[in-house]
C-alpha cells in the first residue's frame, strides 16, 4: 500500500461531525510529512467517501478543497456534519478533534 493509500484508509475512520488535522494522520503513519498527507487528500478521487473534507490545518483553519467548490464546499459539508465553522476556522476544534 503506498502513502496516499494509508492516508485515505485513515480517512474514512474519522466519524462524521469529527475533524483531525493533516499532522496527526502523518503522525499516525509513523511520518513527518504533513504536506504529503495534504497532496494525498487534494489526489483523492473519492470524496466524499473517502472524507478529506474532515481532515483541517493544525491552527483550526479548514484549509483548501480540491474537489468542486473549493473550499466554499469542504465548508458547508463540514456543516452539514454540525461542525461550526466561522471566518474559515473550525470552532470548539478541541471539542470535535479526532486522534485516532
Amino acid at each position: 500500500m503506498n502513502f496516499d493509500e494509508k492516508v485515505w484508509q485513515l480517512m474514512k475512520k474519522i466519524p462524521r461531525g469529527r475533524i483531525t488535522t493533516y499532522k496527526i494522520i502523518a503522525k499516525k503513519l509513523n511520518s513527518k510529512a504533513y504536506r504529503a498527507v495534504g497532496q494525498a487528500c487534494k489526489r483523492n478521487e473519492n470524496a466524499p467517501y473517502i472524507p478529506c473534507h474532515r481532515v483541517v490545518e493544525s491552527s483550526g483553519k479548514v484549509g483548501n478543497y480540491s474537489a468542486s467548490g473549493g473550499a466554499r464546499r469542504k465548508i458547508e459539508l463540514l456543516k452539514k456534519e454540525g461542525i461550526s465553522v466561522k471566518n474559515n476556522r473550525i470552532e470548539n476544534f478541541e471539542k470535535v478533534l479526532y486522534k485516532f
